[in-house]
């Protein structure tokens, strides 16, 4: 337990900075050091730890993620009316030992929608997921006029259909909103739904931003659909809590400008090709001009196997490895940045 208190203490200090339970997917931090001149940290807190972190209100403003959204909302002395119309708060303000709560998450993933030039007016909407994001976007799909919202779970439950369900009575639906963290980083290669079940649908839009194109987005991309992850709702609803944090308004152009930045930077770039073709050369110096660093995956291989290519080869199937390909892998460094 002293442990335990003297972490909270020390969390308890930081002015500005992201409230959740795992965050080691997060992208805040770049994102905020690129919008406004403050100190903003990663804070992972345990259920019991929020409860103290909010009890202290030893912070100027905080952003707070899944799975935290709506448990923060007893701790605030009000909240706006879109954030109580969802019933989930991402934006927490201090005013003189009064906490506010806002839901900037509404503008964000309003924000992506347009940005794809999607309506969904008349439109038949399925949003998978049951956490506080997903109240987000029925309240986003309702103000955009759909006719039919319905929200997905795995679980049966009152307000909700299953993804069985999904395929049997919603099979028509023409835009798919994910809120759940399914595909996020460490646990990328899968998705919530089966798109070869769902022929009707048009556009996909995701809340994942790390992989920047999750797999759900990759198979909606496959079909030739309208898709995109969700670092630019993530930019935008950052922007707007900047706004609150500050009191000073963020220029659509800026928000533009810092997404198109970010995914540039936040991209890999993989080499794949035969023996002696020059990926190592190239990726060195991609290397240096790109200031990433430089992964060879026969390095990798080697560690994880504790023998050398070669030995690998004398062991293992050579047909199977005539198929391997090598790849070399760019991947961005870790990121340091002072307010």
């Amino acid at each position: 337990i002293g442990s335990s208190d003297s972490r909270i203490e020390r969390v308890t200090m930081k002015k500005y900075g992201l409230v959740g339970k795992k965050l080691t997917h997060s992208f805040s931090k770049d994102i905020h050091a690129r919008l406004a001149d403050y100190e903003y940290d990663l804070i992972e807190l345990t259920e019991e730890e929020l409860v103290r972190f909010f009890e202290a209100k030893d912070f100027t403003a905080i952003n707070v993620t899944i799975p935290y959204k709506e448990a923060v909302i007893p701790y605030l002395h009000q909240i706006d009316d879109a954030a109580r119309a969802i019933g989930a708060v991402n934006t927490v303000v201090n005013k003189g030992g009064k906490l506010y709560g806002y839901n900037t998450d509404f503008y964000g993933l309003k924000s992506l929608i347009e940005r794809e030039n999607i309506s969904l007016n008349g439109k038949k909407v399925a949003i998978l997921g049951s956490g506080g994001t997903s109240n987000t976007a029925v309240a986003v799909a309702d103000s955009m006029g759909a006719e039919t919202i319905k929200k997905v779970s795995r679980n049966k439950k009152e307000g909700y259909i299953t993804y069985e369900e999904l395929y049997e009575v919603f099979s028509d639906c023409e835009i798919i909103i994910n809120t759940t963290p399914c595909g996020m980083f460490p646990n990328i290669g899968t998705a919530a739904v089966d798109l070869d079940k769902l022929p009707k649908v048009e556009a996909v839009f995701d809340a994942v931003y790390n992989p920047l194109k999750s797999k759900l987005i990759c198979d909606a991309k496959e079909r030739g659909l309208v898709a995109t992850g969700g670092l630019y709702m993530l930019v935008s609803q950052a922007a707007y809590a900047v706004e609150k944090f500050i009191d000073s308004p963020v220029n659509d152009s800026e928000v533009e400008k810092i997404f198109n930045n970010l995914y540039k930077n936040k991209m890999n770039i993989v080499l794949i090709g035969m023996p002696a073709s020059g990926k190592t050369t190239v990726g060195k110096e991609l290397q240096k001009v790109l200031n990433k660093s430089f992964v060879d995956t026969d390095d990798l291989i080697e560690k994880y196997a504790q023998k050398t290519i070669p030995e690998i080869f004398a062991f293992v199937d050579i047909y199977f490895f005539s198929a391997r390909l090598s790849l070399f892998i760019l991947i961005e460094p870790p990121t340091t940045r002072t307010s």
